[in-house]
């Protein structure tokens, strides 16, 4: 059975930093696209960042870019999101995400392309 499971959300104050992780397990996902996204309430589950099979190629949203960084080992069949410098606007649930083989990078944003799906992790920012 294949899970994805999130950990290290958390309540931060505004301008700190958290680091989610997500376990994979039940199959390997060392050649698939990797990534993060987030719902807030009332929104749309929208793309965060993706990170390709090897690690060498990542992909971020605009709202990110410059305070997020991601990353994967798939020693450890695990990848990562370092957030720093957290916005009240940062405030969702984070879902980690995964494909079975490599995707085109213009089809990295779309929840569409994504097989396996982690149940979330609450990441709330306060002003």
């Amino acid at each position: 059975q294949v899970q994805l499971v999130e950990s290290g959300g958390g309540l931060v104050q505004a301008g700190g930093s958290l680091r989610l992780s997500c376990a994979t397990s039940g199959r390997t996902f060392s050649r698939g696209t990797m990534a993060w996204f987030r719902q807030a309430p009332g929104k749309e589950r929208e793309f965060v960042a993706a990170i390709s099979g090897s690690g060498s190629s990542t992909y971020y949203a605009d709202s990110v870019k410059g305070r997020f960084t991601i990353s994967r080992d798939n020693a450890k069949n695990t990848v990562y999101l370092q957030m720093n410098n957290l916005k009240p606007e940062d405030t969702a649930v984070y879902y980690c995400a995964a494909t079975k083989a490599p995707v085109l990078a213009l089809m990295i944003q779309s929840t569409r392309t994504y097989d396996y799906w982690g149940q979330g992790t609450q990441v709330t920012v306060s002003s």
